[in-house]
């Protein structure tokens, strides 16, 4: 659905490649990298997943669990007795109450943010719902439909955690306990992984390269040359005051320690100025109080990195972090820290480096005295099931002008004897008459109009800094896609991808996210991978490739389900089921369906068609344009306009911001619906329809559509009854209107 305002903004976005299935050993996660451990939600206080599969990596070493549930292990025999630990948990959500009509609030846990944006970055993303018997129910967290905010007063804040809802499908508070979630379950995002350019991206990457290293370092510590006794362990509760660190320190009593991990912000050697972040490839992060002046332990491990040749940069950090009632325990002497750095930390689209990753772990088999070290992980592949006809067209990206992939889908699920008639238009349009009904005969001429394209972005050039600046495709929040990864689209039929950058100044606190007339049109700047523009050309990327955010189909609870572009796939599919209950042939009637396309930015596809139409004298009488109808069934809408209910039945979208349909032609529509028991809803929402370019000509427009929940983002949700019934209006009308 078009939004009806003008919506063209560049951003600039990293390089991405396709998620890599996980590769899983016999033992579980010997080889697991950084990218597969973030696949493992563990929210603080409920990581019991991951424990489990640390465990399991782990159960030649004989591992143990405290009552916090930390994992950990111990090698050798005598002093020093060192420790050798990280930390395993990640910031997210906790259910705190159900509603009445199914939605669940949150409480943030840690309680506070880790940056001004965190929450804010969670609207309208798909999540998962970690219930008590280890399963993953999908949701999205609630967010507001762009169509239906302009001029809207006192719009809710989704960065107000007041205002933050989880959409499970659930029509009840039963329907959400019978699902077997209740409160006190964790709420997550839902991941994969990615490789962006040298490294990973995606939530919790910055959480995980800790337990990746160490994992790595417990499978060969029996081969370790350095004298003493050596503990590894996996702490929990890191974000919500060091709990876990604190617990370990209280049963191991170390004589050395070394934290791997995340870290802090800290103050240059003058005390007073914040030193610059290293950027991701910088090599391994040693944190120590004053990094101007090291000493002892410090030192040590500078010479172990020179000797090896392995990058290695002084930081100075706060120690981590442990708050607690009673005095916690501190750390002994030789304490330092190993980390790596990371761009957008605590975010959905973080990113780390593969090779700082390797490095740190080289420094400590190196530090250990571990010959040989090994390294690298296998490949894998995944499997999968006969898609559907809407999870097929949901799950083929084609961003304006761009939809080749969707055309195909379109054109391969229609009858073969149906597809020799399809023809596609100069514009990319997909064109299919039925009916042999006379030029002169008394029969009214009906078109009806779905959409291909979805929003996106377009490389507009790549900065001599390797950066790819892009167009925006259509329009929305920005907040929904930047910081987040997406996939750029090469003319050799190929995926890269990035990292949308958030805008300056997001983790200052206080951070307000711009919004206003020129929200859509702002550039953004974004860390690519790359240094050069050199670099970025190499991997295949240029200016007119395209860029989407990943998606995937996930049903949700009984009906419903979550994906992007439902705006206008559903359109597509109703049209395509439609046609194969009608058949080849259609006596007496004059039909005619289009899938069209670059309808988010600006109609184009459906005007090339109305104005050849125009030229041949076969204006339609009838349009039907079939497209979203965005729906106020959210708790963070008004209901004063867009009020019909995803299950309810399609609805007639007898006004938005490009149509007044006449209320005798709603009516007909109407009498029809329920003469054939097709459930039916009507109303006003925001937004434009493809119909609207056919009126200059004379033809009256009666966009129908089905409610949908989020607009314009990832978390759309749909119910598919409601497909069903606009399948079947669309049928009864072909027939009988």
């Amino acid at each position: 659905m078009r939004l009806g305002v003008r919506a063209l903004w560049g951003i600039s976005i990293a390089v991405l490649t396709v998620p890599i299935a996980p590769a899983q050993s016999a033992a579980g996660l010997q080889y697991a990298d950084v990218g597969q451990l973030a696949e493992i939600p563990a929210v603080a206080g409920y990581e019991q997943e991951l424990s489990s599969r640390i465990r399991e990596q782990l159960k030649a070493l004989a591992p143990k669990t405290d009552n916090l549930g930390n994992v950990y292990v111990t090698v050798g025999s005598g002093a020093p007795h060192r420790l050798l630990v990280t930390a395993i948990d990640e910031p997210g959500y906790v259910v705190s109450g159900i509603t009445r009509d199914g939605f669940l609030r949150v409480q943030r846990l840690p309680q506070a943010p880790p940056n001004s944006v965190f929450d804010l970055l969670h609207a309208a993303q798909p999540i998962w719902v970690m219930t008590r018997a280890g399963k993953r129910v999908p949701g999205v967290f609630a967010g507001l439909s762009v169509h239906l905010q302009p001029l809207r007063l006192n719009a809710p804040k989704m960065s107000d955690l007041d205002q933050v809802y989880v959409d499970i499908g659930a029509t009840g508070s039963e329907e959400v306990r019978a699902a077997g979630v209740d409160i006190l379950d964790s709420v997550t995002l839902q991941r994969q992984r990615f490789s962006v350019g040298q490294g990973w991206a995606g939530p919790a990457v910055g959480d995980r390269f800790g337990c990746a290293a160490l994992l790595h370092i417990a499978g060969e510590i029996k081969t370790s040359r350095r004298p003493g006794t050596t503990t590894i362990a996996f702490v929990t509760q890191q974000w919500t005051g060091g709990r876990g660190l604190n617990r370990i320190l209280e049963e191991i009593r170390p004589d050395e320690m070394i934290y791997v991990g995340r870290l802090r912000a800290g103050s240059a050697a003058d005390g007073k100025t914040v030193q610059e972040n290293p950027a991701p490839g910088s090599g391994v992060l040693l944190g120590v109080k004053d990094a101007a002046n090291p000493i002892g332990f410090a030192r040590e491990l500078q010479a172990v990195a020179e000797k090896q040749h392995l990058p290695l940069r002084l930081v100075s950090t706060p120690p981590p972090r442990i708050t607690s009632y009673a005095k916690p325990n501190s750390f002994p002497e030789p304490f330092l820290m190993l980390g790596i750095a990371t761009l957008w930390p605590a975010t959905a689209g973080e990113y780390v480096s593969w090779s700082d990753a390797g490095n740190l772990t080289s420094l400590i088999e190196a530090y250990l005295d571990i010959p040989q070290p090994s390294g690298g992980i296998g490949g894998g592949s995944g499997g999968g099931h006969e898609l559907t006809l809407l999870e097929a067209l949901v799950e083929s990206y084609g961003a304006s002008g761009h939809e080749e992939n969707v055309r195909k889908v379109v054109l391969n699920r229609l009858d073969p004897r149906i597809q020799k008639e399809v023809v596609a238009d100069a514009a990319g349009n997909l064109i299919l008459h039925l009916g042999d009904a006379k030029p002169d005969a008394k029969v009214p001429k009906i078109l009806f109009v779905a959409h291909m394209d979805e929003i996106g972005y377009q490389v507009r050039s790549i900065d001599p800094d390797g950066k790819l600046l892009v167009d925006v495709l259509g329009g929305g929040y920005t907040e929904y896609f930047l910081g987040h990864v997406v996939l750029i689209h090469k003319t050799d039929g190929t995926t890269s991808g990035g990292v949308l950058e958030l805008p300056l100044g997001w983790e200052q606190p206080g951070f307000e996210w711009p919004h206003g007339p020129r929200g859509l049109d702002e550039p953004a700047h974004v860390y690519v991978g790359t240094r050069s523009a050199e670099e970025t050309q190499r991997l295949g990327i240029k200016a007119g490739d395209w860029v989407t955010i990943p998606k995937e189909y996930r049903p949700l609870l009984g009906t419903r389900a979550n994906a992007r572009s439902f705006d206008d796939r559903v359109g597509c599919a109703a049209l395509i089921e439609a046609v194969r209950a009608l058949g080849s042939t259609l006596p007496g009637r004059d039909v005619t369906f289009v899938w069209s396309t670059e309808e988010e930015v600006g109609l184009k596809g459906a005007a090339a068609v109305t104005e050849r139409l125009a030229k041949e004298g076969k204006t339609p009488d009838f349009v039907f344009a079939i497209d979203t109808f965005v729906s106020s069934d959210s708790p963070l809408e008004s209901k004063r306009f867009a009020d019909a209910e995803i299950g309810k039945g399609f609805v007639i979208r007898a006004v938005d911001k490009s149509n007044i349909a006449p209320r005798e032609y709603v009516d007909r529509v109407i009498k029809l619906a329920r003469e054939n028991n097709i459930p039916v809803q009507y109303g006003v929402t925001g937004g434009g329809n493809d119909g609207a370019v056919f009126q200059r000509y004379g033809a009256v427009d009666i966009p129908l559509g089905w409610p949908l929940r989020y607009s314009h983002s990832p978390g759309e949700v749909i119910d598919t009854r409601d497909v069903d019934s606009l399948t079947k209006i669309i049928a009864v009308l072909a027939k009988r209107w």
